[in-house]
């Protein structure tokens, strides 16, 4: 497995064995206790023998550097999000999952007669009890050729499109229509669809849509298209990405807080976990390319996660697309040599599924 390297990777090009080495050992041991780390302490733990007064030097070189910090009037040092960056981008050691993840993970597949958001649902709440933080599952799009579309009037301002599935699976969107909407019109916005839009997928329903309508603009009323045409829209955008988002183990957040700060932190968290929107745009972010990725603190740029890392890697289906993706939120003080390995295993478990079930 390979992470995206950054600039922050080339310092490490330019410092030195020991300089490396108390780097690799105050982040890690800032991961395993959470707690600033001392020189005394690094004395018992270095590969070579060398004073607390080198070290220290080493310490605030690294700090000139932006890779440490010191909270407080501590004497240890804490890495900085540059730090934790360099780290899991060059010295992160990642293998596969234990065994007992594994089987954790496995179980929530169970009988291939349940439907795919319980399998999804009970996937993330599995992945949230084994990491301890909060999982994030961005279903698959339903990718099954349309069989039937239909409009139906609801009111004058209020319009329902639905949308029968050659699997059986059925949609149903309220959107506002186009003013002037009559019952002809909506008739011949759904004839000119369903013979044009019978086997495509829904994705595949725009390129369509578009080549067709310069082929018949003369044929196609003009109230007829611009109802095509926010039908489209409600398919496409709205509430399509937050409805497709499952998010468990939001509780699990509240034990990594502690001072004052970091339930604030908690709280920041819990608000943008609520606004699913911008997470869900978030993650599809992930079709930029495949394998797990590391977002820490303000990286997060479409959500203020402050204090928090996303852990994330898109699932494919058998054609190798990109359908959704699966992560894990928490602190930055993540274990992040475990955590990337089940994330991993877990997208190319969904994958499996999604692929085994067409």
């Amino acid at each position: 497995m390979t992470l995206p390297m950054t600039d922050t990777a080339k310092l490490l090009a330019e410092m030195n064995d020991r300089s490396r080495e108390v780097f690799r050992r105050v982040v890690e041991g800032y991961l395993d206790s959470g707690d600033p780390i001392g020189s005394r302490t690094l004395t018992r733990t270095m590969s070579e023998k060398v004073s607390a007064a080198t070290i220290r030097n080493v310490m605030q070189d690294l700090e000139f550097l932006g890779l440490l910090g010191s909270p407080h009037i501590s004497a240890g040092r804490i890495p900085t999000q540059q730090g934790l960056r360099m780290f899991v981008d060059s010295l992160l050691e990642v293998s596969e999952p234990d065994e007992t993840d594994r089987e954790r993970i496995d179980a929530t597949m169970g009988s291939n007669e349940r439907d795919m958001a319980t399998m999804l649902d009970q996937i993330g709440s599995a992945l949230s009890g084994i990491t301890s933080g909060a999982s994030l599952v961005l279903a698959p799009k339903h990718e099954a050729p349309i069989r039937h579309i239909e409009f139906v009037s609801l009111a004058p301002d209020r319009a329902l499109v639905v949308l029968v599935f050659a699997d059986g699976h059925v949609e149903n969107r309220v959107f506002t229509p186009p003013v002037g909407q009559t019952p002809s019109s909506m008739r011949e916005a759904a004839n000119f669809l369903n013979s044009v839009a019978e086997g495509v997928t829904l994705s595949e329903l725009r390129r369509v849509f578009d080549a067709e309508v310069v082929r018949h603009r003369q044929e196609l009323d003009s109230l007829a298209r611009d109802l095509v045409e926010s039908g489209l829209a409600i398919w496409e955008d709205e509430g399509e990405p937050y409805e497709r988002l499952i998010v468990r183990g939001r509780a699990n957040l509240l034990d990594q807080g502690g001072e004052v700060e970091d339930l604030e932190r908690v709280r920041e968290l819990f608000d943008d976990l609520e606004r699913k929107r911008d997470i869900a745009e978030f993650l599809e972010l992930t079709d930029q390319g495949d394998g797990v990725r590391i977002f820490i603190g303000s990286e997060n740029k479409l959500f203020s996660l402050s204090g928090s890392s996303l852990v994330v890697s898109p699932y494919m289906n058998a054609d190798r697309k990109i359908v959704g993706a699966v992560g894990v939120i928490g602190p930055t003080r993540l274990n992040y040599g475990r955590i990337v390995p089940i994330v991993d295993y877990t997208a190319q478990l969904l994958g499996r599924l999604i692929a085994d079930r067409g």
